[in-house]
């Protein structure tokens, strides 16, 4: 998370760190400019520490600058928190088109890391990266890891989908293959001939062996496609070897999702701010981890419900040029994972929460499209929360007034 800069606090030196995988290069200047380090470190803990411990024999009084704050960044900019150390963020795209404006066309390391030390030397509008708390770091660790999974099963159900139409058309029309059942069917019964020779009676029944849910109608509905195809078509045997591969690595990946929703459940309800958050309708437990995860649970480092608006992406930034004004656009720079957490969570508070419902109507009326309500809810909804936040208060509909007799 980020602090603002404070303007009255000048550094006397500045070190920008160009980062990398396995090196980064590492530049220090005065308040005139001067270069008085240039050094390529290797991302080990020995060699940053020495950098570190050079940096300060220069001046106690730096501010750090990295391009990166993820990844191949985490080592320093841990090393540097665990030192006390003031760390700026800048985006890629902000350094390179800085760049730009620097003498010459070359591009190196080393003009890279001057180029960020030299601007945190000259903005005053950079953010302080903050240490997210253990929680907010585990969740994101977690929610990453499920949505990764999630994507891959799609991928893993739509090659599983692709397989079976080259020799059983009819069974991949009829099988809903996002369901538990169907894919389990797959890993025992693959082409029409076979589950022909099983019959509905012998297939139920191994479905009821695994606790498949529906089981009769399941075994019905694969028996009158198979009838309805009688021919083997070319390849039979192998494409039924991979659908057996594929349907085990999509229960593979369905075991790993509900693991993964376990441990989320319960490192989630170990935050401070957990029945808060979850007390918005709408917002259940693994969109209110994975908005712990993108803001680090502190509201504190925003200042305001208008900035963690920015950052979700929720607030429209003016894009106005001669004659044009008041043209609105969304910002090119924000969480899309946070504007994805608000928009789902606005999605469902449509079912359960008239108060959104209302709101959403109103948009409608006022002739907002579809998405432009949920997104002007997702707005109303993020101002709520972070007023419940601040004041450590679950949600609730606000009594209507009555006049005074």
């Amino acid at each position: 998370m980020y602090d603002e800069l404070a303007e009255g606090n000048v550094p006397e030196i500045w070190a920008g760190v160009d980062i990398g995988k396995t090196h980064h290069h590492a530049v220090v200047i005065d308040a005139d400019g001067k270069r008085q380090l240039s050094r390529r470190v290797a991302n080990d803990e020995t060699e940053l520490l020495a950098l570190i411990s050079d940096v300060l024999e220069i001046s106690q009084d730096v501010l750090w600058a990295v391009d990166l704050n993820h990844g191949g960044a985490a080592l320093l900019i841990g090393l540097l928190v665990n030192h006390g150390q003031p760390v700026a963020y800048l985006t890629g795209l902000a350094v390179h088109r800085a760049s730009a404006t620097y003498r010459g066309e070359g591009k190196t390391d080393a003009k890279d890391a001057f180029v960020i030390a030299d601007q945190a030397r000259v903005r005053r509008d950079l953010g302080l990266l903050r240490p997210g708390d253990e929680i907010a770091v585990d969740l994101r660790t977690l929610t990453t890891r499920r949505l990764d999974a999630v994507f891959d099963r799609t991928r893993q159900i739509n090659r599983l989908r692709a397989q079976l139409l080259e020799i059983f058309p009819a069974l991949e029309q009829a099988l809903e293959l996002t369901n538990r059942g169907p894919v389990m069917l797959l890993t025992g019964f693959q082409t029409p001939a076979a589950i022909r020779r099983a019959g509905a009676s012998r297939i139920e029944t191994w479905l009821k062996n695994r606790k498949v849910r529906g089981a009769a109608t399941l075994a019905k509905t694969v028996v009158e496609a198979a009838q309805a195809q009688l021919t083997a078509l070319p390849g039979e045997k192998l494409a039924a070897a991979m659908v057996v591969r594929l349907a085990k690595g999509v229960m593979a990946l369905d075991e790993e999702i509900a693991e993964l929703d376990a441990l989320i459940e319960a490192r989630f309800r170990e935050h401070p701010h957990a029945e808060v958050i979850c007390s918005l309708p709408g917002m259940g437990t693994k969109l209110a981890a994975e908005f712990i995860a993108a803001t680090g649970g502190d509201m504190d480092a925003f200042g305001s419900s208008d900035r963690l608006a920015g950052f979700a992406g929720l607030a429209p930034r003016p894009r106005d040029s001669g004659r044009v004004s008041g043209n609105l656009r969304r910002p090119r720079r924000y969480h899309r994972g946070l504007l994805r957490t608000m928009y789902l969570s606005a999605m469902v508070s449509l079912q359960c929460c008239p108060v959104s419902r209302a709101f959403y109507d109103r948009k409608r009326s006022e002739g907002k499209g579809h998405k432009r309500a949920l997104l002007a809810l997702a707005r109303r909804r993020l101002n709520v929360l972070w007023a419940m936040i601040r004041d450590g208060e679950c949600f609730h509909t606000s009594p209507p007034v009555t006049a005074a007799a």
